[in-house]
């Protein structure tokens, strides 16, 4: 199942769409159960919306995905401003990461992405890079069933 995918779309809000349709198509025909891969879409496109906001003076971001063996990476990147590192390496490790207020507007998104993926890291050189990753193993609502097709797959 190796398989990889690359994007490069310009920093605009309609683009996480775009990655969402191409990417939720690839997960698809990749045989992963939907409910996991919209875990991997949501993780996904909360990345792409923080390139989006914070990348400038970037004028475009790429997402890539890697999908073999026992893995699903993806790596959301731009070359725009790179965040303090300390602060964002805080945000991405720290198990008790303070939740945003009720009528806060941002702010949950890499906790989204922490909470939905095994792996959640920031590389902040020589592009700033947000990485993704989910281990893959057999669909447990095939074998729920008692059935489980050999090209079909969910990420744990």
């Amino acid at each position: 199942m190796d398989t990889v995918f690359s994007i490069s779309l310009p920093r605009q809000a309609y683009t996480v769409s775009v990655v969402r349709d191409v990417l939720g198509t690839l997960l698809d025909r990749a045989g992963l159960c939907r409910s996991c891969a919209d875990d991997v879409l949501l993780a996904v496109s909360e990345a792409s919306a923080n390139a989006i906001d914070h990348g400038g003076p970037a004028r475009d971001y790429v997402v890539e995905a890697e999908l073999g063996g026992h893995w699903c990476e993806l790596r959301i990147s731009h070359t725009g401003r790179a965040p303090d590192p300390e602060a964002v390496a805080e945000r991405f490790t720290t198990d008790n990461m303070p939740l945003p207020g009720l009528d806060s507007e941002s702010g949950r998104g890499i906790l989204l992405m922490r909470f939905l993926m095994d792996e959640v890291a920031f590389e902040g050189e020589p592009r700033t890079t947000v990485l993704l990753r989910k281990r893959v193993a057999l669909c447990d609502e095939a074998s729920a069933a008692g059935h489980v097709p050999e090209a079909r797959f969910a990420l744990l």
